[in-house]
């Protein structure tokens, strides 16, 4: 067993739980764990030990009753930000070491990602809901879900989401109105992720039955799973971002410039850390490794969108 060790991911997965109540078990010093570079592992006899202790009743795994404002705490550093997109990969490696800030990446899509911050499980989320009533990305979600929080928003970029349509697009796909046609099948993403929100949304607005879109309940976790199934012939269709296209190989069809944002808790412990997240934003260092690898639009980024009081 002493030669035995496991990712935050193998954790998450032997206990049943997510990685970021993982995060949190490590934070609190309930479940030892070391970097090995940027990965953090824990040695198996760590993880039996916290097993035996939960056993006995101490310490258990968090509740998952609402925070107080002051439980999202930078003070010992780790920063959990969610989301997918690869220009979070980027803010993440820019972060990095900024007043001794250790991010760690969490995958999880922009709907649960809120409902972590509002659990105190995450730091920065990146959100890309759309609303169809008011045609307005993020903040009316915001403002539902982080109820009785103070928050700030700011924008990371803005970018191209649409639908994915194989070579050629032989099926002559040109918007969400083709999705209830009978030979039209799509791959869906996740609940909770922003395509799916999106996705739902338009087909609310075009009076479409879920049940009338061939391929609804068949499910990718990500932009390149959907990409890679209407690649392969799998489905017809699906919606994503333009940038995935080009690096899976399928043809896009643009139908709506959406604003990609970041969340953070207004706290006292957050001050240094929206500072820094700022100072990466606006910074040449970041935007100009940003517009080389493509297909984003920098206009407003590390511009605060919303703060409420």
């Amino acid at each position: 067993m002493s030669d035995i060790s496991y990712t935050t991911e193998e954790i998450a997965s032997l206990l049943k739980v997510s990685k970021l109540t993982v995060y949190d078990l490590i934070k609190k010093g309930d479940l030892i764990a070391y970097r090995v570079g940027r990965q953090m592992r824990v040695d198996a006899a760590d993880l039996e030990a916290y097993k035996q202790r939960a056993r006995g009743g101490v310490p258990s795994i968090r509740s998952e009753q609402p925070p107080s404002h002051s439980s999202v705490s930078t003070s010992d550093r780790d920063v959990v930000i969610s989301g997918q997109d690869m220009a979070l990969d980027i803010l993440t490696r820019h972060l990095e070491g900024h007043d001794g800030i250790r991010p760690l990446r969490s995958y999880t899509g922009s709907l649960n990602g809120l409902m972590a911050m509002y659990r105190g499980e995450a730091h920065i989320v990146s959100t890309h809901l759309w609303d169809g009533d008011t045609g307005e990305y993020n903040i009316p979600y915001v403002r539902k879900i982080l109820v009785s929080h103070h928050y700030t928003v700011v924008n990371l970029v803005s970018r191209q989401a649409g639908l994915y349509v194989q070579k050629g697009n032989p099926k002559k796909i040109t918007g969400w109105s083709d999705l209830e046609r009978g030979d039209i099948s799509i791959v869906n993403r996740e609940k909770g992720s922003g395509a799916r929100v999106l996705l739902d949304e338009q087909l609310r607005l075009h009076r479409i039955a879920s049940s009338d879109v061939h391929g609804y309940q068949n499910e990718e976790s990500s932009h390149l799973g959907v990409a890679g199934a209407v690649a392969s012939g799998c489905a017809d269709t699906g919606v994503g971002i333009e940038k995935v296209a080009y690096v899976v190989g399928v043809d896009f069809i643009p139908l709506i410039q959406e604003r990609y944002d970041l969340v953070i808790l207004k706290t006292p412990n957050n001050t240094m850390l929206l500072d820094n997240l700022l100072r990466t934003l606006q910074s040449p260092a970041f935007q100009n490794e940003i517009t080389a690898i493509g297909g984003y639009d920098l206009t407003h980024t590390g511009k605060i969108l919303y703060e409420n009081e």
